[in-house]
């Protein structure tokens, strides 16, 4: 039975003196005025660290009481970084087999309320057990992914800079975004050192936001064509290769077979990119282009918005911000926008009819890969 997405709305993302609570109620009103306030018979809230960085507890009555929905059922869902895309997909799941008509999903974090050190301490949790215990964070070990992909394609360290100068150049056009002036590839090649080779322009930055979507059965413009989920081993030194990350590999076989697509018939994508190497490794792992490839790519524009295969037109996580449990809806609101023509200067020169997002939790342990599509497309959620 097929689910698509009625309403699709993106909080501004940076630092917010609002709480947790506020956030998610302020894109939730936003998305139920937009579907008309039709009623709504589940309430599904994705947050990572809402304990431990917000500050809140019992997320999903307190929220249920602000917005009028007390009829509704409701549950939270957790899959760290990749919070906003699990909890869509298990909305998705829940309408799709027939056990609802109409949902309302919210997804936020608030993160800048907490010192930067206590910050880095509780992303660090989704890590091994053996990797905390050695002092271990996620720049130290994104920075390991990152080196070992540079030596195993000999690929131009420059690429990472072209990552970030493109996605916050598109982030001039999101009226949402933390980081809407563009930058330079000197200026992203002389920020901070972090981790070699990751500086600080390489890095996604600490942010609060929500987003929100509403989800009804039938079709429509964004109608969800496919789902797909992937695991891999929780430590880095337990895995077979780090210059692709496996769980990727595994979300995306799944959700091309449960959408009857292939990657050929995509035509834009949002990707996670908490960190710049991140989204080469992301391009190859969903079989846009090859082991190596992708480097080339982003220096020669084909992921420019007005290129071969639009990435980020958002400005990504590391233009628009990465409020750790919202970030995966707000990509798939963005995929949603862009299907629905409600993109505004942020639409592609070229309509397009088919987009993908793809959101990681953890140190690509936990992967969600989303295919939504026109309507006409063989829905097969």
């Amino acid at each position: 039975m097929p689910v698509h997405v009625s309403a699709a709305v993106a909080g501004r993302v940076g630092r917010r003196p609002e709480g947790l609570v506020d956030l998610l109620v302020e894109v939730g009103d936003r998305a139920l005025d937009l579907a008309g306030r039709k009623p709504v018979d589940l309430l599904f809230v994705g947050a990572m660290a809402a304990e431990a960085l917000g500050e809140t507890e019992n997320l999903v009555p307190q929220l249920a009481d602000r917005l009028n929905l007390e009829g509704a059922g409701g549950v939270r869902v957790d899959a760290a970084s990749a919070s906003g895309a699990a909890v869509f997909h298990t909305a998705v799941q829940e309408l799709a087999a027939g056990r609802a008509e109409r949902a309302l999903v919210l997804a936020g974090e608030k993160m800048t309320s907490q010192p930067v050190a206590e910050v880095t301490r509780v992303l660090a949790r989704s890590l091994a057990p053996s990797e905390q215990a050695a002092g271990a964070s996620m720049p130290a070990l994104a920075a390991l992914v990152a080196q070992r992909y540079v030596s195993r394609f000999a690929s131009d360290p420059a690429a990472f800079d072209a990552v970030t100068v493109q996605f916050r150049r598109s982030a001039q056009g999101n009226a949402n975004a933390q980081f809407p002036t563009p930058v330079s590839p000197e200026e992203v090649a002389s920020s901070r050192l972090i981790a070699s080779p990751l500086r600080l322009l390489h890095c996604s930055a600490i942010s609060d936001g929500a987003a929100a979507v509403v989800l009804e059965r039938g079709t429509g413009p964004a109608t969800v064509l496919g789902l797909g989920q992937g695991l891999d081993a929780l430590a880095l030194v337990d895995r077979t290769e780090l210059t692709s990350f496996k769980a990727t590999r595994t979300a995306a076989r799944r959700a091309y077979e449960n959408a009857h697509l292939t990657r050929k018939e995509v035509e834009f994508a949002e990707l996670h990119d908490a960190f710049a190497p991140f989204a080469l490794i992301d391009l190859e792992d969903l079989g846009f282009c090859g082991a190596g490839e992708a480097a080339a790519w982003f220096l020669d524009g084909r992921t420019a918005p007005d290129g071969r295969f639009p990435v980020n037109p958002s400005g990504g996580l590391l233009g628009r911000g990465h409020p750790v449990g919202a970030s995966g809806l707000l990509q798939l609101v963005e995929v949603a926008r862009q299907l629905r023509g409600e993109s505004g200067s942020l639409a592609l020169p070229s309509a397009p009819k088919t987009g993908l997002a793809q959101s990681i939790g953890g140190l690509g342990t936990h992967v969600f890969v989303t295919l939504l599509g026109s309507a006409g497309t063989e829905a097969a959620a």
